[in-house]
């Protein structure tokens, strides 16, 4: 379990160094709000792309020879978006970021399954912890080092961290048996029909898409946005991850709930606070302190719902949790790539307040889906 908690957490930053650099490196390739959204959606979607067509593979093959492959092409990934020339070529390092580092996404089923069922909820709720926090190091340390050493130094570091702790995966990461022999393209045929089999899995499908426009939209846009509106640079930008990753604290939380009260008020309880979070970071147009605000309450939202929704839909196949976890990801990442892309847009053209009215619907229609939902399974039970 340490060793699967520092995979998570190393793997996690991959995709999320980029968010206070995204002003410096508008700069330094001379692009502006809407080009440098290209780096945030190409990795978002490059991490949905991983999702869709690799983390499959958990139930065919060993999990432990997976993670190893994505491991190593992640460092080399790193490595090109330190030396990209262009903002071409870097958002193309963005998008093989992306791809490579979704193992993480292959560590929550394998977690699931060595978990006794009473204690799923706990375990994942670890595991999303570290991811948690190794967003958060990747946030404070992608400003810091961007401001002190310039952006491109932020990849090497990370490069670095993923190599000091390859041999300890290599010797020490433990393997799983596969759990199908089903040929590759009916691998991922099967994706589809858990979906048409399981309406809790279609619930969620709906609500982790639509809360992921909330999450990609705010952090695509935090960087450039602080820059032009309040005059800061990525140090702040940065700094705005401390607040911003306060789900940590209640993810673990959110897994003994789960555990003991199902999923259902939790998850409407999340996705209510991730509505308030915007009506906060709307104030941001003016008020520069309401964006740590509301990024603390916009997190927290996110993790209360995520915990309990990623556990569910885990436990639905025995024999296909990486598979469901696919399903999972690809309506969280699919939000997260397309909150950036609209967001980004939406900010180039019509500022911050544009930014958090899309959101703001986006929360609102989540909400509706999990009450509706609810309120049809109480009548059933």
């Amino acid at each position: 379990m340490p060793l699967l908690i520092a995979a998570t957490f190393a793997a996690a930053g991959g995709i999320h160094y980029q968010t206070p650099m995204l002003g410096a490196m508008a700069a330094d390739f001379g692009a502006d709000g809407a080009a440098i959204g290209w780096i945030p959606t190409l990795s978002f979607g490059g991490f949905l792309a991983g999702i869709v067509f690799i983390v499959p593979l958990g139930d065919r093959i060993d999990k432990r020879r997976l993670i190893l492959v994505q491991h190593v092409a992640a460092i080399a990934s790193l490595l090109g978006a330190a030396a990209a020339p262009n903002l071409a070529a870097e958002a193309a390092a963005a998008f093989l970021i992306g791809l490579c580092s979704c193992y993480a996404q292959t560590i929550v089923p394998f977690v699931t399954e060595l978990a006794a069922p009473e204690q799923r909820g706990r375990a994942v709720g670890t595991i999303l912890t570290a991811l948690f926090l190794g967003i958060l190091f990747a946030r404070i340390s992608g400003g810091l080092v961007a401001a002190h050493l310039g952006w491109r130094w932020t990849y090497v570091m990370a490069a670095a961290l993923l190599a000091s702790l390859a041999p300890a995966m290599f010797s020490r990461l433990p393997s799983s048996a596969p759990k199908t022999a089903l040929s590759y393209p009916a691998l991922i045929g099967s994706v589809a029909q858990l979906v048409r089999k399981y309406a809790e899995m279609r619930r969620v499908i709906g609500i982790q898409l639509l809360l992921g426009i909330c999450y990609g939209g705010f952090w695509a846009t935090l960087a450039p946005m602080v820059l032009r509106v309040h005059g800061l640079g990525p140090t702040i930008a940065g700094l705005i991850g401390i607040p911003g990753a306060a789900g940590i604290l209640v993810a673990r939380p959110a897994g003994r709930w789960m555990d003991l009260r199902g999923p259902w008020l939790l998850v409407a309880l999340g996705i209510s606070l991730i509505f308030v979070a915007y009506l906060v970071l709307a104030l941001g147009a003016w008020w520069v302190l309401a964006l740590p605000v509301g990024a603390a309450l916009l997190d927290c939202g996110l993790r209360s719902t995520m915990v309990p929704n990623q556990t569910v839909v885990n436990s639905l196949a025995a024999d296909a949790r990486s598979r469901s976890n696919t399903v999972f990801g690809m309506a969280v990442w699919t939000g997260n790539a397309l909150g950036a892309f609209l967001a980004s847009a939406a900010f180039a053209r019509s500022g911050w307040l544009a930014v958090c009215a899309i959101s703001l619907l986006a929360a609102l229609l989540a909400l509706g889906v999990q009450l509706r939902a609810w309120s049809r399974a109480s009548r059933f039970t």
